[in-house]
């Protein structure tokens, strides 16, 4: 896992994204923040473990079918299941220890 700090890789309203093995953020103090850093770690065992192309269509995929499902694009987002997953454990620091192998499933 790779820290990056570049404003200008995302766009307005993101504050950090992960695209294996990178986590790229808006500002340094986020490397500090340690939920912040625990959701995106999330995110990191769930492209590794979906060999990452996948994880990127099947995130998008699951983004549009929430978007017709609920017509707007941040409730949408909030209930991909992967984003559920890591929302819902980002506080539990020692969450990836005992996290069972796809565990996002639990969330769709």
């Amino acid at each position: 896992m790779f820290l990056i700090v570049n404003k200008y890789l995302l766009r307005k309203r993101f504050v950090g994204v992960t695209l294996w093995p990178f986590i790229v953020m808006r500002t340094p103090e986020l490397k500090e923040d340690i939920v912040f850093i625990n959701h995106e770690k999330i995110h990191i065992r769930q492209q590794a473990e979906m060999l990452v192309l996948p994880f990127f269509i099947w995130y998008v995929i699951e983004y549009f079918i929430r978007l017709i499902q609920y017509r707007d694009s941040y409730v949408a987002y909030l209930n991909i299941s992967f984003e559920r997953e890591a929302y819902a454990r980002e506080c539990e620091l020692s969450y990836l220890e005992k996290r069972p192998f796809w565990s996002f499933l639990a969330y769709l």
